[in-house]
């Protein structure tokens, strides 16, 4: 099978679904001209023409809203934002229209839009561009929200995100857009809401999604020169959630570890650890860890990002205290 990388999984996802409905569109900062900050509508201005790939002002609040009037309408739009961090400035519009558009009218309007872009920390962009916010959205009913981690995944999760009916909110990450892996030159769609089990294992389950999954399958690599079986579930969607796939490991391992770039406090997972030792009590050998970053703004430093984030040696070390 022939490999590619997240950014072009990405265009081949929304060039297929432009070709196949003609409702569809993209709109974002420099999509067009440009072909995308991140290259990932590369090519796409000249194959479809400016009515159906819109170069946005740098106006997020503006152009998500376009977005959702075109999508209660008939069409069914791709959002693109910069950074997920910007999406804030179209919080009004994501949370309080999108989402609830379906309820407040009694369903009589649908909100098929995608909204996609980088999300999480890179390398030295600083505070204001390196927040995780996919337990932000996924707080939010209404909203489904998908964050993988490989091309395969990308690209078969984006195509059924477009063309679900419901406001889907799609997490990508800066640092893997370049990132290589097999993909079918064939068309195919994966179900939305279905975890991946990235790693067989039976000592440990260790969580996780988007651009951390890598991470944890190199803490699995590592574990295993311990002689110890690690598991990993690579969530790709957080909302709806596959419970049963976490339940089904936690019954076989017995032991829980969830790996995220989120502050603890508040977040995705913590709710997971709810979850487990709600769901999966009579399982549990140990209370589930929770490796997160600190509870500090992202510093500039290289350095000091470095202790922020999780690490390889602060996963290994929460494996261990579960094993105990």
């Amino acid at each position: 099978m022939r490999e590619i990388a997240i950014r072009d999984a990405l265009k081949e996802a929304m060039t297929e679904e432009m070709v196949r409905d003609e409702r569809v569109f993209l709109v974002g900062e420099e999509v067009g001209a440009y072909n995308g900050a991140y290259k990932c509508s590369k090519g796409m201005l000249d194959k479809f023409g400016a009515k159906r790939v819109i170069d946005a002002p740098i106006a997020e609040n503006g152009f998500a809203g376009f977005g959702i009037g075109a999508a209660m309408t008939g069409l069914r739009p791709i959002v693109e934002f910069m950074t997920f961090n910007f999406s804030l400035i179209a919080i009004d519009q994501i949370l309080n229209t999108a989402a609830k558009a379906r309820l407040m009218s009694a369903g009589q309007l649908q909100c098929p839009i995608v909204f996609r872009g980088a999300g999480g920390a890179a390398f030295q962009l600083g505070a204001q561009h390196a927040n995780s916010f996919e337990g932000f959205y996924a707080y939010t009913p209404g909203l489904i929200v998908i964050a993988p981690s490989t091309p395969y995944d990308m690209k078969g999760l984006l195509k059924s995100a477009i063309r679900n009916d419901n406001p889907v909110v799609f997490f990508e990450s800066e640092l893997t857009y370049s990132l290589k892996g097999p993909v079918p030159e064939e068309e195919y769609l994966l179900p939305i809401g279905k975890a991946d089990i990235k790693k067989e294992g039976k000592d440990v389950t260790l969580i996780s999604w988007s651009k951390n999954v890598f991470l944890t399958l190199q803490v699995a690599e590592e574990l295993e020169k311990m002689n110890i079986s690690a598991e990993v579930i690579d969530l790709r969607t957080l909302r709806p959630l596959d419970e049963e796939a976490i339940l089904k490991s936690v019954a076989k391992t017995n032991r829980v570890v969830v790996i995220q770039e989120q502050h603890e406090v508040a977040s995705y997972g913590a709710y997971l650890s709810h979850l487990i030792s709600t769901k999966a009590f009579d399982h549990l050998d140990a209370p589930v860890e929770v490796v997160s970053s600190l509870e500090a703004p992202m510093p500039y430093s290289k350095a000091l990002e470095v202790v922020i984030l999780p690490s390889k040696d602060k996963c290994i070390e929460a494996v261990k205290r579960v094993l105990r």
